[in-house]
């Protein structure tokens, strides 16, 4: 009678084969994580270079005049005032008396304007996001104030509009500003890392 014998075989458990499990498991996790982190990189770059834009573009309307905000022919390059309008139609709020009396100074449109540039470059660069957001965060709340989103009533009695008594789109850009500072934003999509580079911005992190 004849007998199949296989003398070289075992029924025990292969740990190689388990090994190569586990390790296409653990390269499976990692490439979704990747994955994951690299679509929070373009989603932070993207609000980064779009809340720039709305900075630089406030500032471009108001010098040029390009009939947005700031009306043709109106702009500060043709004699303008970039801040008497706004300021000076402030109609509720703890600081009404005060911001009537910077409409129109020469020292709150340069500041302001330079406020507008500085912050739009940096931010849509990828640079300085540390100190625009500071730069940003300050204007957002003055601005905010000015509006006194709180308020249901101006100063005359007329109904001031606000649909928040709190968030408004100042604050959205100001935690905007933070948050792709925070982040480290600048990095994708922009010079982040060559400008954390510099022997000046290495030996002062607040500067990146």
């Amino acid at each position: 009678m004849a007998v199949d014998e296989h003398p070289h075989r075992s029924p025990g458990i292969h740990l190689p084969a388990f090994r190569r499990d586990r390790t296409a498991s653990a390269s499976a996790a990692s490439a979704q994580l990747d994955t994951h982190t690299a679509a929070q990189a373009y989603a932070l770059a993207s609000l980064r270079i779009l809340t720039g834009f709305v900075f630089l573009w406030a500032f471009l309307d108001k010098v040029l005049g390009l009939g947005y905000a700031t009306a043709s022919g109106r702009g500060w390059i043709d004699g303008g005032s970039p801040t008497k309008g706004f300021l000076s139609s402030v109609a509720v709020g703890p600081m009404e008396s005060t911001f009537h009396s910077w409409a129109g100074q020469t020292w709150a449109d340069w500041l302001f304007m330079l406020g507008l540039l500085a912050i739009g470059v940096a931010v849509m660069t990828g640079v300085a996001l540390r100190p625009a957001a500071v730069a940003g965060t300050a204007m957002m709340a003055l601005m905010w104030i000015a509006e006194w989103p709180p308020a249901k009533h101006l100063s005359n009695g007329a109904s001031s509009m606000s649909t928040n008594p709190f968030a408004d789109y100042h604050l959205i850009y100001a935690v905007a500003l933070v948050a792709v500072a925070a982040a480290g934003a600048g990095a994708t999509w922009g010079l982040g890392r060559p400008w954390a580079r510099l022997p000046i911005v290495r030996d002062h992190t607040w500067l990146r």
